[in-house]
């Protein structure tokens, strides 16, 4: 019989421990690590592209570098700093990604998804990723966000499921997707609600991850919408299966930078991919915040 129900994800092996034990040696001393790997109060949030203005607003900041980090490898794409942030917002523990890893970059899907294993190794339960995206709904407007409900992972690697945790699975073998889901709909839920009270655009969706760097015809639009995408960019699958392989509870915003007209010709480009970041970013920092901040945090 085929493994086809084998977990994706690397085994957690030494590259992993001297990545969390070189973190821990650099912010031991500003940072309180969950002794007991509980980590129930830590969240880390992924910036995307033009979303990094919000690790300006973490209290008592500690940046590491990527390049720092044993195991992690270099972000090169335009408007990702490459750090690791640690503090707190609104008082609660929070760690933050500003800037991520793509396949598009030459890396692969285990280069791309170590820093969210790392990020577990440290404590925390909860991911919370954010992407700029391309708008493939009709009724969306720059400027939304979409709160992922599902997604389609093009991203070109086989056997991708999340699964349960043992102690929840009557079948640990069976895979989340017929079972669950990567995304937690209590988390959305909040989101939405952060959305309502924060005066702004926000509806849940499906995400397509594409391998990029390219940006979508109009014909691959038109099928993109009919496959029942509302969304879709070059990251964020690959971290979201592998932090629900983990058990972490998945949030995953993604901020409209562009939408699709399939009947008209219009070219995108990374500049306004990080424009319409950059102005959406106070809308990513209250939804997060109310997230930190509710009964769970």
């Amino acid at each position: 019989m085929s493994d086809i129900w084998d977990d994706p994800s690397p085994p957690i092996d030494a590259s992993l421990s001297v990545a969390v034990a070189a973190i821990k040696d650099r912010i031991a001393t500003t940072w309180e690590f969950d002794g007991d790997g509980d980590g129930s109060t830590i969240t880390a949030v992924v910036l995307g592209s033009g979303l990094g203005s919000l690790a300006d607003k973490i209290e008592s900041a500690v940046m590491v570098p990527f390049g720092e980090i044993p195991g992690f490898v270099r972000s090169t794409a335009s408007g990702h700093r490459g750090q690791l942030v640690f503090g707190t917002l609104g008082g609660r523990p929070l760690v933050a990604m500003a800037g991520r890893l793509h396949r598009y970059e030459g890396w692969t899907h285990e280069q791309v998804t170590f820093p969210i294993r790392v990020l577990h190794a440290i404590g925390a339960t909860r991911l919370i990723a954010s992407n700029a995206a391309g708008g493939v709904h009709p009724l969306l407007s720059v400027g939304d966000i979409v709160v992922l409900s599902d997604q389609i992972d093009w991203l070109h690697r086989r056997r991708q499921w999340a699964r349960p945790s043992q102690s929840d699975a009557d079948s640990p073998g069976f895979p989340v997707g017929r079972r669950g889901q990567i995304y937690d709909p209590d988390l959305a839920a909040v989101a939405l609600s952060a959305a309502r009270e924060g005066g702004f655009h926000a509806v849940l969706g499906t995400y397509l991850a594409t391998l990029g760097p390219t940006y979508e015809t109009r014909a691959e639009y038109r099928m993109m919408r009919r496959i029942g995408a509302d969304v879709v960019g070059m990251s964020t699958a690959g971290e979201a299966l592998t932090a629900a392989n983990l058990g972490m509870s998945v949030l995953a915003l993604s901020v409209v930078s562009n939408v699709a007209d399939p009947d008209r010709a219009n070219v995108a480009d990374h500049a306004e991919v990080l424009e319409a970041g950059g102005a959406a970013a106070a809308k990513l920092e209250g939804i997060v915040r109310r997230v930190i901040s509710g009964p769970n945090a």
